[in-house]
């Protein structure tokens, strides 16, 4: 073997932030490999600590321009559980609406702008406009009906307006869900056009698999495909563990290869996002969504990274689906206009929900007047670093004589594979006196 490889890509493309690649490999030995996080750390738990509690979520949903309902949403839950602030069912079921349309609204930009081109050998979706027409349109048309979605119920389409600690300073009419409902029962015929497409092209879908503990939230009571209740559970753990313990799954520490913090569970990593939730829930994905994940062959147990994209296309089918079915026991419910009163006291407690990245989590402390004096976060793409990581020191030696292009564009391909919202999880600054 006399393949030397000298990968440096400064930084990977079609990806929120700054990652690096550097492979070093020489007479068919890897000398180096390394997943690193440059970007500059931000320090969003500094900024809202002397805020009142009322204001926290529209601070922390600048976090992500794409996750930004998520952050809101992760937010709000953890001043509610620390204040003992209860939300109505009818506002519950709202909020959960207005996830599945950020789900939708990422999911398909990635699957749909950032990992396609790949599978079709061009660098960007641009080539995709000629190459592709009707699909590429398709995509435009599934991301124009999710940001129109998010503007019904969070205010607009990022840095959501309506959620306020109990529940939503506004609700839809009738009408307004029932020209939803009715979008959503049009997309899905959409959505079985852009899994046609991929289907064409799942054979360049990499054939790499690496044994990982996956972390997801898993609701028992009602069973759920969650993404919004529950505790915290994962391929390695028969149990549930609650939110509040969060700190004890994900146990982040620093790495030299990054600005942000790495976490580790069972093993040296765990994964977090689509792939992990299908693998922790699959047997509760809705009808049109098991169909989905049966034409990709994706099973439960998947431990190949490349397949969170495939995983994320049918978690589209799953929310379009439920969402319907929310809408129909919202409107026999009967929708009533809701007034939220609560105050400030002393409380800590954390929130989590599903970002389509993966588990999040929040953790707020506040004193008597419910200003916040500590705050905590942990991002989904932290959780993945040391994971990207491990998949690298595995995937390099197998793939080392397929040459350098072919290399770095299967790592790059890896990390885009993730999802990763790079600037989000970074945390960590390194200060030294001189």
């Amino acid at each position: 073997m006399g393949s030397k490889l000298n990968i440096n890509v400064h930084h990977v493309t079609r990806v929120e932030g700054h990652g690096n690649i550097v492979v070093n490999a020489s007479n068919g030995r890897v000398e180096k490999v390394e997943w690193q996080v440059p970007e500059a750390p931000r320090f969003f738990e500094a900024m809202v600590r002397g805020l009142d509690y009322t204001d926290i979520q529209t601070v922390v949903s600048r976090i992500c321009g794409i996750c930004s309902i998520t952050h809101s949403l992760a937010s709000t839950k953890a001043v509610e559980n620390a204040l003992g602030i209860e939300v109505s069912e009818q506002a519950d079921k709202l909020r959960i609406l207005m996830h599945y349309s950020e789900q939708l609204q990422s999911h398909v930009l990635h699957v749909g702008y950032l990992v396609a081109p790949d599978f079709f050998g061009v660098n960007s979706v641009v080539p995709l406009v000629t190459m592709a027409p009707d699909a590429v349109k398709t995509i435009v048309g599934l991301h124009r009906l999710a940001n129109t979605w998010s503007d019904l119920l969070a205010g607009r389409t990022t840095h959501p307006t309506t959620l306020i600690p109990g529940g939503l300073t506004q609700t839809p009419t009738e009408q307004q869900l029932r020209d939803l409902q009715q979008a959503l029962k049009n997309c899905v015929a959409e959505a079985d056009k852009v899994a046609a497409v991929l289907l064409s092209v799942a054979d360049k879908i990499p054939a790499f698999e690496r044994d990982t503990e996956y972390v997801s939230l898993k609701q028992d009571t009602p069973p759920t495909y969650t993404f919004y209740h529950g505790g915290i559970t994962s391929t390695d753990y028969d149990g549930v563990v609650p939110i509040n313990d969060w700190k004890t799954v994900a146990n982040e520490y620093v790495s030299d290869q990054s600005t942000a913090k790495w976490t580790k569970w069972h093993r040296d990593s765990y994964t977090v996002g689509a792939l992990a939730r299908f693998n922790n829930n699959a047997d509760l994905l809705a009808p049109l969504a098991k169909t989905a994940a049966a034409k990709f062959g994706l099973e439960k147990g998947c431990c190949n990274p490349y397949m969170n994209s495939i995983a994320q296309l049918v978690e589209c089918y799953h929310v379009v689906e439920t969402s319907i079915q929310m809408i129909d026991e919202l409107l026999t419910a009967g929708l009533k206009t809701e007034t939220v009163k609560t105050r400030g006291k002393a409380g800590k407690a954390s929130g989590c929900v599903e970002a389509p990245r993966g588990i999040l989590f929040h953790e707020y402390e506040f004193d008597r007047n419910g200003k916040c004096v500590a705050a905590d976060i942990c991002i989904p793409t932290g959780q993945n670093h040391a994971a990207i990581q491990k998949d690298f020191e595995k995937i390099v030696p197998e793939i080392l004589d397929e040459g350098q292009d072919a290399v770095r564009l299967k790592l790059e391909m890896l990390v885009r594979s993730y999802d990763p919202c790079i600037s989000c999880s970074t945390h960590m600054l390194d200060v030294r006196f001189v």
